[in-house]
């Protein structure tokens, strides 16, 4: 299928490219534990009451996931997207790109959808492709390492463990030569960036010229949730949200419906949610990092 077809149906039918928030539903399903960079933002802990991404009621295995989706298409015919985004990152295990070969060919008429934060997307950009995978969201909140360093305390990379601007800018490369290559494959990319105003607020021109130039078809501004190292930054307000959008708009095409969905919701966004029917017992876990 053509770039540009792919992402015309995925506008038609997938709630994170079109405002089909209302009749379309999408199941996350929670495989991917681990995660390899350090997001001051990001607490991954594992319950039920938590709206925001990187939360989780379990982790499953790939082959349970292929039976989570069975029960949720019982339960709610409406799902068309099998989604995937952590609670961890999906490319530092091998969990989500083995879970969607597996769903896949059990549901292959289902959207295939990942997100990631990009740190391997270069190296392991053809196993994402022969996944089939149709959409992939890529959260980068900076193209310039000075402004990244201040949002993550560093990365976690073929087992070392790099700080400030130097695991910044390894960082910001393999997600820009990671989205053009996927990009280029037919994949539709989209981007998330987290906005935090006293950090990357007069940054967004920048990351959505670069990602666009990249090959990214859409771009999601998501405001922070203050978390983590960044639990005294405030929330941005509707006028800067607002602001950063019209700042993006003249390079690539904007999203304004996020829900910001949890790493195991299933249902039609802001309409229904039955993760409770299907993921069983919580279990406590301590305060991890993910990809927002």
């Amino acid at each position: 299928m053509e770039k540009e077809d792919n992402y015309k149906k995925l506008q038609e039918s997938h709630p994170c490219f079109g405002n089909h928030s209302a009749t379309t539903g999408r199941i996350h399903l929670p495989v991917s534990e681990t995660c390899n960079i350090a997001c001051k933002f990001c607490t991954r802990p594992r319950n039920a009451t938590e709206n925001r991404p990187g939360v989780t009621r379990e982790v499953i295995s790939p082959e349970e996931a292929v039976f989570v989706v069975k029960q949720s298409l019982d339960i709610c015919p409406d799902i068309k997207v099998i989604g995937i985004a952590g609670p961890g990152d999906t490319l530092a295990t091998e969990d989500a790109l083995k879970t969607f070969r597996l769903v896949g060919k059990t549901f292959p008429d289902l959207l295939k959808c990942m997100s990631t934060n990009g740190l391997l997307l270069n190296e392991l950009a053809e196993e994402v492709i022969k996944a089939e995978i149709d959409s992939l969201t890529v959260t980068v909140n900076a193209v310039e390492p000075a402004i990244e360093a201040k949002l993550n305390d560093g990365i976690f990379y073929h087992g070392r463990w790099i700080e400030g601007e130097e695991g910044a800018k390894i960082l910001i490369e393999n997600q820009l030569e990671g989205i053009r290559k996927v990009s280029k494959a037919g994949i539709t990319v989209k981007v998330n960036t987290v906005l935090v105003p006293s950090i990357n607020g007069t940054h967004i021109e920048e990351i959505a010229r670069a990602v666009s130039d990249a090959g990214a078809k859409i771009y999601n501004i998501i405001p922070l949730i203050p978390n983590g190292k960044l639990k005294e930054e405030r929330i941005p307000t509707c006028q800067e949200i607002d602001m950063a959008r019209n700042k993006a708009a003249p390079y690539i095409d904007v999203f304004r419906h996020c829900q910001r969905c949890r790493a195991d919701a299933i249902g039609v966004p802001g309409k229904s949610d039955f993760a409770s029917q299907i993921y069983g017992n919580q279990r406590a876990a301590g305060d991890t990092f993910s990809h927002g």
